[in-house]
């Protein structure tokens, strides 16, 4: 039997924004393997198997994946949003990498609708013009690194999507990154915090940095902050692409 990996995007939470091509290959699927809110997303039916695992073992999901497919699984690794993002997609190819035993593996990556450009189009186009995504969380990288990325962007003077904003167990990292919005961008800049984008629940703010408190944000929240051009239309947000 030759088994297949396919690193597939849920979107950001509401069912109409999974692709066709993701919803026809979990439908193939014999193993759907991801952390436990995204698998609970996949309704149960004969023949398939469910994988839930905790969310900071994304490497040892990885490798479960690959060694289901190579006894001849049609295993789909589960991300919300884009598996390309912040996810699944980079966890499994450098479990390849540490198990070259895996290299010609039939893997196949499939795009979502990340919860960044959810909740761009929800706000208006406050992403517009030249953007960057940041993760803010400290888990995999130290907090000098997210600092000086966070300083080189604003003074780019690119508009900036965070993702994973503040825990419980990091409160003040997102405080620290305010601070540093507010020295290198000035009071006046927008930020929107879009919580549970796309579900019904679905919450949007935007104010000025000035205005800006970490409480906005939690674990559910993405975060755009605008260029020096980003302005309200009416109620919307947004970002000319003449903006220099």
């Amino acid at each position: 039997m030759t088994g297949w990996i396919t690193i597939a995007g849920l979107g950001p939470g509401n069912d109409a924004l999974v692709t066709p091509e993701v919803t026809e290959t979990l439908a193939q699927a014999t193993d759907i393997i991801g952390y436990i809110p995204y698998v609970a997303r996949i309704a149960p039916r004969a023949g398939l198997n469910l994988h839930p695992t905790d969310n900071r073992v994304e490497l040892d999901r990885a490798l479960h994946a690959l060694q289901l497919a190579a006894q001849g699984a049609r295993v789909v690794v589960v991300s919300s949003g884009d598996p390309g993002v912040f996810a699944m997609a980079s966890a499994v190819f450098e479990a390849v990498e540490a198990h070259p035993e895996f290299t010609e593996t039939d893997i196949r990556v499939l795009p979502g609708i990340t919860a960044m450009l959810a909740a761009a189009a929800a706000a208006g186009a406050p992403l517009g013009h030249d953007f960057c995504a940041i993760n803010l969380s400290d888990n995999l990288k130290p907090w000098e690194v997210i600092e000086h990325r966070l300083r080189m962007a604003a003074r780019g003077d690119f508009a900036m999507a965070f993702y994973n904003p503040r825990s419980k167990s990091r409160p003040h990292g997102f405080e620290k990154t305010l601070e540093v919005l507010r020295e290198e961008c000035g009071p006046d800049r927008l930020i929107t915090f879009a919580r549970a984008v796309s579900k019904p629940e679905q919450k949007l703010v935007t104010v000025t940095l000035a205005d800006a408190t970490p409480e906005m944000a939690d674990m559910q929240t993405v975060v755009i902050v605008g260029n020096s051009a980003t302005r309200f239309v009416g109620r919307y947000v947004y970002t000319p692409r003449s903006a220099s």
